[in-house]
């Protein structure tokens, strides 16, 4: 049962920042622009992949996890 219950924290936790981010993630003005963010636009289309973005969230989230692991 205590899986579960670290289980439900996380995922607890993991909804709070989503909606933190939802939240306040547009006035953030370096989000979403970074060097490395891929912004395609043309006529009638438009193709957006931040990929430099994701790497950024993906470290503060590994660093996170691995302070709530120890």
């Amino acid at each position: 049962m205590t899986s579960m219950g670290k289980m439900l924290i996380v995922v607890g936790i993991i909804l709070i920042v989503l909606g933190l981010a939802y939240t306040y993630g547009p006035k953030i003005p370096w989000l979403g622009k970074l060097p490395g963010d891929i912004s395609i636009k043309k006529d009638n289309f438009a193709f957006y992949f931040p990929i430099a973005t994701s790497i950024i969230i993906s470290i503060i989230l590994s660093i996170i996890f691995s302070i709530f692991r120890k």
